[in-house]
């Protein structure tokens, strides 16, 4: 006996919702139905959906959400429609509305800077509790993207006194003395998607400004050695390609009033073969310890082109197959 369908009819405001809501050229509308399979007729004010039971009850939940956002003044993306959708079909798109209220800071443009994920909101919450927090996940994520965003809203409210940004420059051996120019010539390019974060929401000119104060400092993994760092923010980046050794030595320069965040991607490791990764093995180690958080990103959390996703469970599933 055939499923028995379902109809629904759904009202809008105006007819500038219904263009919100389905995207330019209706592009998030096809995007829609490619995922779940049902009739949607978009009629005047009044959106009409027919199929089978649960379908039905999936998209009447993505459109109740997506509207309630739009009628909240947010702009939609194609990533935030794909993210809607596959919540929807757990029937979790709710989960969305939570995401979007308060923003954690702005650009230096004045734009929102808000949580787009599950994944993301837990890491940031968990960042505001914990002293010393581990992002591990795929590329795309916003793992340093966020932290970077969250330690210059610690700098700003006063919470610290500094950031240090650091990243191991192990395609250089770590010693950098057969790359050309100055120190700060030689580790730029390690250092470069720091730069980056930090010039989207702060701007160039208050980077250069706070650079030369003092206020930040860019600097590779081997020049942290020796130190104890009380009253910053301190942030980790690619922290797999970091040895035990420099991982340990890292983690024990926290000070007084500090907060540490350590971010990297375990299937996207460069150390030589045979060399451990400090970031697995930190993980090991340091996993039952209650007043560190571990954070781990899935590919739902991308929030670049949606086909990085894509790509990301392609090669993890060649890596699979593989084993």
């Amino acid at each position: 006996m055939a499923e028995q369908q379902r109809s629904i009819r759904i009202a809008l405001h105006n007819a500038g919702e219904g263009q919100a809501l389905f995207g330019p050229q209706d592009s998030f509308l096809k995007l829609i139905e490619t995922e779940i399979p049902a009739k949607i007729d978009s009629r005047a004010e009044e959106i009409a959906i027919y199929g089978g039971p649960q379908e039905v009850e999936i998209l009447e939940q993505l459109f109740d959400v997506l509207l309630q956002l739009i009628r909240n003044g947010f702009v939609l993306s194609e990533r935030d429609i794909h993210y809607a959708i596959e919540l929807a079909k757990d029937l979790r798109a709710d989960q969305l509305l939570d995401l979007f209220k308060g923003e954690i800071t702005t650009t230096f443009r004045g734009k929102p800077i808000r949580v787009k994920t599950i994944g993301q909101k837990h890491y940031v919450t968990t960042i505001k509790k914990r002293d010393v927090v581990f992002g591990i996940g795929p590329a795309g994520t916003g793992k340093t993207y966020l932290a970077v965003v969250l330690a210059v809203a610690a700098l700003k409210e006063g919470s610290v006194k500094r950031i240090i940004l650091t990243r191991p420059a192990v395609e250089a051996g770590e010693n950098l003395g057969f790359l050309p120019g100055d120190l700060q010539e030689k580790v730029d390019p390690y250092l470069r998607p720091l730069y980056d974060a930090l010039y989207d929401v702060m701007g160039p000119d208050q980077t250069a400004k706070a650079l030369e104060r003092g206020l930040i400092e860019i600097a590779p993994l081997a020049y942290m050695r020796g130190r104890t760092l009380d009253d910053a923010f301190i942030i980790l980046d690619e922290a797999q390609n970091t040895t035990p050794e420099q991982m340990k030595m890292f983690l024990t320069r926290l000070g007084f009033g500090s907060k540490m965040v350590i971010t990297g991607d375990v299937t996207q490791i460069d150390l030589p073969r045979g060399k451990k990764s400090g970031l697995i093995e930190a993980k090991t180690i340091l996993n039952s310890i209650e007043e560190i958080g571990f954070v781990q990103f899935a590919e739902e959390d991308v929030v670049r082109h949606s086909l990085v996703q894509k790509i990301i469970i392609a090669y993890d599933h060649a890596a699979e197959n593989q084993v």
